[in-house]
């Protein structure tokens, strides 16, 4: 098992600094090796740029080695950034763990399913799943920590979970050592643009818009997972879309409730709208057009049993079960694609 020394006094072979490494430096650094933003970084870190950007120099002080190639946009990691990310998401859990340990804070009801979930999937997603879950594998007693994808993602490594329930897309990935985590894909979901609608389903607004005539535009926040999913369609699209910002918000619901009053585009999950396109509330404004829209992979983790820290029974028979499923399903496609 590794082992690290938290020390106190200077670095050898280097003087920048001489004090202690501080855990909020891991956390900084984790945050900004996620987002590529020291703006954004320090957002979600509830600190100011510069406060922000002196942590992290400071932990580069501490090593004895820069972390951030300061010389790119979007800021990027170097190779010993790159390094030094798995050690200290394993630092950061180790830490956090003895912490929680000490005070009682690890969650204590052996038969309850603790779950980190980001809003959307809390309010969509998760509802359906553990009803189809309790049909088959039985009833379950769970606690739901609904978070934003990032705290949600911390919290597993925290230790504060048994299951992280998230999105997860090849270029906005969640970053798990797979070596202490295991993952389970239970399906996918689409990111794509409604508006309101009339009574025969025809959108009060149609993609791409123009320079003269932008649609109305209701946004996600900057710090927002789908937020940045939304960057990266409007960035690849072919046909350039003509969008002006109207109304800003981190809650996929918030952006779908203004959507329903007719105040503009929003990109939606499809699970969060099926209701509504059903009732034709709302209707897709992308004349099905593929390259304005993004699937996102439903990923299921948790932290692998290991000798000291076996985890729950019910948590270790819910894998099982759920791995068993995974299997079957993979076996029936490929027998589907032959």
């Amino acid at each position: 098992m590794q082992t690290y020394q938290i020390v106190k006094g200077p670095v050898p072979g280097y003087s920048r600094y001489d004090g202690g490494m501080e855990s909020k430096w891991l956390e900084d650094f984790i945050s900004l090796a996620e987002t590529h933003s020291f703006s954004r970084s320090a957002e979600l870190r509830h600190v100011t740029q510069p406060a922000f950007s002196r942590r992290i120099q400071s932990l580069e002080a501490w090593l004895g080695a820069d972390l951030i190639d300061r010389t790119s946009y979007p800021t990027r990691l170097t190779p010993s950034g790159e390094v030094f990310y798995e050690q200290a998401m394993e630092m950061l859990g180790q830490i956090n763990n003895a912490r929680a340990l000490m005070r009682g804070k690890r969650p204590t009801g052996l038969s309850t399913v603790d779950f980190a979930v980001p809003h959307t999937l809390s309010l969509t997603y998760m509802p359906r799943w553990i009803r189809m879950l309790e049909t088959d594998f039985g009833p379950l007693t769970t606690r739901l920590i609904a978070l934003n994808v990032h705290d949600a993602v911390m919290t597993m490594v925290d230790g504060g979970c048994d299951l992280l329930l998230c999105y997860h897309h090849p270029r906005q990935p969640v970053q798990l050592d797979s070596g202490r985590y295991d993952m389970l894909t239970l399906g996918s979901e689409v990111l794509r643009a409604y508006a309101h609608c009339n009574k025969a389903g025809v959108p009060d607004y149609l993609l791409p818009g123009s320079i003269d005539a932008p649609l109305p535009f209701l946004s996600y926040t900057s710090n927002a997972y789908l937020g940045r999913m939304v960057e990266l369609i409007l960035n690849d699209a072919k046909q350039p879309l003509h969008l002006d910002k109207r109304y800003e918000t981190d809650m996929a619901e918030g952006l779908k409730m203004m959507a329903l009053e007719g105040h503009g585009v929003a990109f939606l999950p499809e699970s969060a709208v099926t209701r509504e396109v059903k009732l034709k509330q709302l209707a897709r404004v992308d004349d099905g057009a593929p390259e304005w829209e993004a699937t996102m992979e439903i990923r299921l983790y948790r932290e692998r049993p290991t000798a000291h820290r076996p985890g729950k029974p019910v948590v270790a028979r819910l894998w099982a079960y759920l791995q068993q499923q995974h299997a079957s399903h993979v076996t029936v496609s490929k027998k589907r694609a032959q």
